[in-house]
């Protein structure tokens, strides 16, 4: 398994340091964010050290998508938050730790979290659009 020694969850992982762990399997660890930005923030990450979601091996990322919901409805079962976001990062939009990683966060009225997205439609006719689907396409 790669594994970085530098590595803050590589060393979780390891056993290394502690951590509040929930699931545990071949390919994927998932643990207690020591943050708790809300009640249940549960962290999964790839056994396997990836830096970014661009160097996440497929085989790890199904293993790991695929447990999404399983903790969803887990989380769910164990706290009745009214959703549940879902969010990664690279290192440039928030990423503290450099080894990929998808966080899971219950949702609870009140909870003072924000997370916001700027609607740009405005700035789009179709010509726009097919500019920008083309160019997703072209880079497969």
């Amino acid at each position: 398994m790669k594994r970085k020694p530098d590595c803050l969850f590589c060393k979780i992982i390891a056993g290394e340091i502690p951590s509040y762990k929930v699931y545990e399997d071949e390919k994927i660890y998932a643990f207690l964010d020591i943050s708790q930005g809300t009640r249940g923030h549960t962290l999964i990450v790839p056994k396997a050290h990836a830096d970014s979601i661009y160097d996440l091996e497929e085989a790890h990322a199904a293993a790991l998508f695929a447990l999404v919901p399983k903790l969803s409805n887990q989380l769910k079962r164990a706290f009745n938050p009214i959703g549940i976001n879902l969010i990664s990062n690279n290192e440039q939009p928030y990423q503290t730790v450099g080894h990929f990683h998808l966080h899971l966060l219950p949702r609870y009225e009140g909870d003072g979290l924000t997370l916001s997205m700027v609607n740009r439609q405005s700035d789009y006719d179709q010509q726009a659009y097919v500019e920008v689907l083309d160019t997703i396409k072209a880079a497969q």
